[in-house]
C-alpha cells in the first residue's frame, strides 16, 4: 500500500516473542560499515508488530511494513510470513 508521500518502509526479521495478543516482537538484524574504521558491525533492533490473526510463532521469518501508530509502541504490521518455524 502506498501513502501520499511514497512507498512504505519494509523490513525482514525474525519473531522473538509472541506472548501478547495480536502483537509479536520482531528482531531485525543489519550489517553496516563503521564510519571511521570500516569494520563491518552487526546492529539489531526489536519492533513491536501488529499480527491481527495471531498467525506468527517464535522463529518465523516475516516481512513487516510501517503503518500509522496502532498503540504506544506499535508502528508496524506483519505484511507476509516468509518462512514458518519448525
Amino acid at each position: 500500500m502506498e501513502t501520499q508521500r511514497g512507498v512504505r518502509k519494509t523490513r525482514i526479521g525474525v519473531v522473538v516473542s509472541d506472548k501478547m495478543d495480536k502483537t509479536v516482537v520482531v528482531e531485525v538484524k543489519r550489517l553496516l560499515a563503521h564510519p571511521l574504521y570500516k569494520k563491518i558491525v552487526r546492529r539489531r533492533k526489536k519492533f513491536k508488530v501488529h499480527d491481527p490473526n495471531n498467525s506468527c510463532q517464535v522463529g518465523d521469518k516475516v516481512l513487516i511494513e510501517e503503518s500509522r501508530p496502532l498503540s504506544r509502541d506499535k508502528r508496524w504490521r506483519v505484511k507476509q510470513i516468509l518462512e514458518k518455524a519448525e
